[in-house]
């Protein structure tokens, strides 16, 4: 879904799976440091909205999700996944309760899967599923915005900022009133610098949710049973997982950053050394320079110099080897 923000001046579409908003206004960096100073917004438009409403929402969603969402507050912001029946990562929802809604953005391009499949859950319990993308638009306003939510709007407050659930037909409106707008790639920097997996990126067919560090965030351990949960119980109580995740300082001095894909050898093997991992994503930060988060096999070495192609890297570990 193209967002009519793609109008603002200076704006440079983004490409890939962020196709349909800005990849940048013009000027990442001024939009990164606007961003980590709590100004601005980013237009996530081209996020997948699904609502859950009826009475059982919640203890029909706390079969289904990673997350204990039972009893969850009315306002209070969680994130959750769906797994397959063997642990690997399906769907990665970003959640709040208003009371009567429950709201979720997901990767682009997926609601109409998960969509599916809750449908297809639904079974006897009092819940109605929508795909909402249509009518709704996400918005993220940075951590320490003093930005306030136009009246009505649900809101999804969290440690790295606040989504809200726009009606999309207001976004021209309210970016006018709210801007300055950053780009998808300043949000992009902002989360790599937290380390922050997203699906899609960090994920493949089989990731598990040890490999991201996605336990207690959105992996509850003490709660009942939902598909792929023998997974989890395992590898959390007998083993470890096969990768991490790692974030990678890279060399300054390349022009190109290395893409995802790319493939990781250790630095004292060479360029020709054994493939040990692959980056995830890959940013220009403002104050950082070239990062990446990576995933590499458990048993490297926390301390061990790395190559990603011909770009040499620093590990700065998030799941412990």
């Amino acid at each position: 879904m193209k967002s009519p923000l793609l109008s603002l001046p200076g704006a440079v579409p983004a490409e890939g799976a962020d196709e349909g908003v800005a990849a940048h206004y013009g000027d990442l960096f001024r939009e990164q440091r606007a961003l980590a100073a709590g100004s601005g917004f980013v237009d996530l438009s081209h996020r997948g909205v699904i609502a859950v409403s009826g009475e059982d929402r919640l203890s029909w969603l706390h079969l289904l999700l990673t997350q204990h969402v039972s009893d969850l507050p009315v306002g209070e912001a969680t994130e959750a996944l769906i797994l397959s029946a063997h642990g690997h990562i399906e769907h990665a929802l970003y959640l709040v309760d208003d009371g009567e809604t429950v709201w979720a953005h997901v990767e682009p391009g997926t609601q109409e899967a998960l969509l599916a499949y809750l449908e297809s859950m639904k079974f006897f319990y009092r819940v109605e599923v929508a795909d909402r993308t249509a009518d709704f638009a996400v918005v993220h306003l940075p951590a320490g915005s003093i930005a306030e939510a136009p009246e009505g709007v649900v809101v999804r407050e969290t440690p790295y900022g606040r989504d809200l659930f726009l009606p999309r037909a207001d976004l021209e409106a309210y970016a006018a009133e709210s801007g300055p707008a950053a780009g998808i790639l300043a949000h992009e920097a902002l989360r790599v610098e937290h380390h922050r997996p997203r699906l899609g990126f960090e994920t493949d067919h089989r990731t598990i949710p040890h490999e991201l560090g996605w336990i207690g965030a959105a992996v509850h351990l003490q709660k009942g049973c939902y598909r792929g949960q023998e997974t989890v119980a395992r590898v959390q109580n007998l083993g470890r997982p096969p990768r991490r995740l790692v974030f990678l300082h890279l060399d300054g001095s390349d022009v190109h950053l290395p893409a995802p894909g790319t493939e990781i050898r250790r630095a004292d093997e060479g360029p020709d050394g054994r493939r040990i991992g692959f980056i995830t994503t890959s940013a220009r930060h403002h104050e950082l320079g070239p990062v990446a988060l990576a995933l590499v096999k458990r048993n490297v070495p926390a301390d061990a110099p790395l190559l990603a192609g011909e770009t040499a890297a620093a590990q700065e570990v998030i799941v412990e080897p």
